[in-house]
C-alpha cells in the first residue's frame, strides 16, 4: 500500500510524526510512506488552494516533502508531482493538534486535504486529537491517536467505497480528550454543532499603536447535541464522521422550488 500523509500543523508538528507510525503500521513492511506537508503552519485554511500564486516545493529525504503552500497544495503536489509513477491508495491528514468536530470542520485544513483527497479520486481520512484538561498536559497529548489510530484506519480502509458519479466519500476522525487507556470506543456520527460557541476576533494593539486581529476560537469543552461528534467525543469516544463535499441543502430544495 502506497499512502500519502500531509497535515495543516505543518512539517514540523509532532502529531505529523504520529501520523506518520500510524501510516507505516497501516501500510506494512512491504508499503510506502510518503510525506508532502505544508512547510508552515496553515490551520484554519480549510480548502484553499494557491490557485494566483505558484507554490515552492522542497525535498527533505527520499520521501519526505515540504510545500509552500495549503495542505490541499500539498495533496495536489503528492498525487501529481510526488507520486507519479502510480497515485496513493490512501491519503491520510493529521493528526491535528485540536479537533476537528462540529464547526471546526469548515475550517479545518486538516479535512481541507482529506476532502482534495476524496475529490482525486483516493480514499482519504483526516484524524485530530482533542484536547482538553485531561490529555492536555500528559507528556504526549496525543496518546489517544498514537494508540488507537492505526487499528482505525485499517478497519475504514476495509469498508468498500460507495460507488458515485458526484462527490466521494472522505472521513473525519476526531479522538476523544482522554489518555489511550481511557478511550471508551468508537462512535459512528454525524457532524454536530456548538450552539453558543462561535469563531471571533480578538484585537491586540501593537507598540507602533496599530491595530491586529487575530482568529480566536470558541469553548471547545462545549458538547454538541446527543450522538453527535463532539458531544461523544466529550463522552469519551472517538468519532468517525462519513462526509462529502456536496454542499446542497436537500431538505430546502423542494420548498424553494415555489420561486421557480
Amino acid at each position: 500500500m502506497r499512502i500519502l500523509v500531509t497535515n495543516d500543523d505543518g512539517i514540523n508538528a509532532p502529531g505529523l510524526v504520529v501520523l506518520q507510525a500510524i501510516a507505516k503500521a497501516v501500510a506494512g513492511p512491504d508499503g510506502q510512506v510518503w510525506t508532502v506537508a505544508p512547510a508552515h503552519e496553515q490551520s484554519g485554511t480549510a480548502h484553499c488552494i494557491s490557485y494566483t500564486n505558484p507554490a515552492l516545493i522542497v525535498q527533505h529525504s527520499e520521501r519526505c516533502f515540504s510545500v509552500e503552500g495549503y495542505p490541499a497544495d500539498c495533496v495536489l503536489a503528492g498525487i501529481h508531482q510526488v507520486l507519479t509513477s502510480a497515485p496513493p491508495d490512501l491519503v491520510l491528514s493529521g493528526v491535528n493538534r485540536g479537533n476537528n468536530s462540529a464547526e471546526n470542520a469548515l475550517y479545518s485544513g486538516t479535512l481541507g486535504a482529506a476532502l482534495e483527497g476524496a475529490l482525486q479520486g483516493v480514499r482519504s481520512v483526516a484524524l485530530s486529537q482533542y484536547l482538553g484538561p485531561k490529555n492536555r498536559d500528559l507528556e504526549n497529548p496525543f496518546e489517544a491517536s498514537a494508540a488507537h489510530g492505526a487499528d482505525l484506519v485499517r478497519k475504514l480502509c476495509q469498508q468498500p467505497v460507495p460507488s458515485s458519479e458526484d462527490y466521494p466519500l472522505f472521513y473525519n476522525v476526531n479522538f476523544p480528550p482522554l489518555p489511550a487507556l481511557d478511550v471508551r470506543g468508537i462512535k459512528v456520527t454525524p457532524q454536530g454543532r456548538r450552539r453558543n460557541s462561535k469563531f471571533s476576533v480578538s484585537k491586540y494593539i501593537s507598540a507602533s499603536k496599530r491595530q491586529f486581529l487575530f482568529a480566536q476560537i470558541g469553548d471547545q469543552q462545549v458538547p454538541t447535541a446527543p450522538g453527535t461528534d463532539a458531544a461523544e467525543n466529550l463522552d469519551g469516544y472517538i468519532t468517525v464522521t462519513p462526509m462529502r463535499a456536496d454542499l446542497t441543502d436537500y431538505d430546502a430544495l423542494g420548498a424553494l422550488r415555489t420561486i421557480e
